[in-house]
C-alpha cells in the first residue's frame, strides 16, 4: 500500500496550508474575486495559502508524449503507464512536479471555477489529467477510495454558475448540482483518498449585483471558517464489507429508497 503523505506540520502561526486552484481567463471575474476573498479570509485566520491561477500560469492543458520525456519516440502511448513510470523515475515535467508538490504541502484544496457546459473549464480538466498522474494519485500500488498519497487532505469545490439554484436543484431541468459534480467529487478526489466537503455554489451569476455578492461572500466566509472542522461527505470506503470484488455495492447496504449516486453515501 502507498504510504500516506498526510501533512503533519503547522505553519509558524499555527495555521494550516491551503491550495486554491483557480480557473477563469479574466482577472476581473467573479471566480478571481472569490479566489482573492478566500485567500484573504484564510490568511487572516492564520493559514498559509498558495494559489495556482491556471490561466495566469498559461497552464498546458493537453496530455501527450511531451509530458513524458523518457517515453520512446514512436511507441504507443499508454498514459496511465507512462505517467506512473515518469512519476516513479522523477521525469515528469517541471510544471507538473511543482503542482504535485503544492498538493503534498496542502492540508486542504479549494477548486474555484465556473460551471461551463455542466463541467469544469478545459484548463482545469487538463490540470487534473496531468497533475493527478499514475503512481501519484492512482495506478499500481495506489489504493482506490481508501488511502493514498493525498489522504488526509480536505477538498472543497467552490462553483459559480449562471443557472438559478432551482434549475440545478433536486427537480431542476438541468439535473441536481450534486449529481453533476459527483464524478469530480467522488470519482476524482474521494477516489484518491481525499475528504470531500459539500460544495459551495453561487447561482444565477449573470444577475448577481452588489447585494447578492455580499450575501455570497458572507456565506462563503462561514464555509471557509469550517474548512477544517465540518464533516466531509460520508462516501463509502471501498471495502469487503461494503462492496463485492467487482466493485458493486452489496445488496442491503443502501438506505431504503436510495438510488443512483446516493447509493455511495453511507
Amino acid at each position: 500500500m502507498t504510504e500516506s503523505k498526510e501533512p503533519t506540520t503547522r505553519t509558524a502561526e499555527g495555521g494550516r496550508r491551503v491550495l486554491i486552484v483557480s480557473a477563469h481567463p479574466d482577472p476581473r471575474s467573479l471566480t478571481a474575486s472569490l479566489t482573492g476573498f478566500a485567500a484573504d479570509e484564510l490568511r487572516a485566520a492564520g493559514h498559509e495559502v498558495e494559489i495556482s491561477d491556471l490561466y495566469a500560469m498559461k497552464w498546458r492543458a493537453v496530455t501527450d508524449a511531451d509530458d513524458y520525456p523518457e517515453h520512446p519516440a514512436g511507441a504507443r502511448l499508454d498514459v496511465a503507464a507512462a505517467s506512473q513510470h515518469a512519476y516513479e523515475n522523477g521525469s515528469l515535467t517541471a510544471d507538473v512536479r511543482a503542482e504535485q508538490e503544492r498538493l503534498l504541502r496542502a492540508d486542504a484544496v479549494i477548486l474555484q471555477f465556473p460551471l461551463w457546459w455542466f463541467s469544469v473549464p478545459a484548463i482545469l480538466k487538463g490540470w487534473l489529467d496531468r497533475v493527478l498522474s499514475g503512481g501519484f494519485a492512482y495506478g499500481d500500488g495506489v489504493p482506490q477510495y481508501r488511502d493514498g498519497l493525498l489522504s488526509g487532505r480536505r477538498l472543497l469545490l467552490s462553483v459559480t454558475h449562471g443557472a438559478t439554484a432551482s434549475a440545478l436543484g433536486a427537480r431542476g431541468a438541468h439535473g441536481p448540482l450534486t449529481d453533476l459534480l459527483f464524478p469530480l467529487q467522488h470519482g476524482v478526489f474521494f477516489f484518491t483518498g481525499m475528504s470531500v466537503l459539500e460544495t459551495f455554489a453561487v447561482a444565477d451569476t449573470a444577475n448577481l449585483e452588489e447585494e447578492g455578492y455580499r450575501a455570497a461572500t458572507t456565506a462563503y466566509r462561514e464555509r471557509l471558517a469550517g474548512l477544517f472542522t465540518e464533516e466531509p461527505l460520508p462516501y463509502r470506503r471501498l471495502s469487503d464489507e461494503e462492496y463485492t470484488r467487482t466493485m458493486e455495492l452489496k445488496s442491503g447496504r443502501e438506505r431504503p429508497g436510495t438510488t443512483g449516486f446516493a447509493l455511495h453515501l453511507a
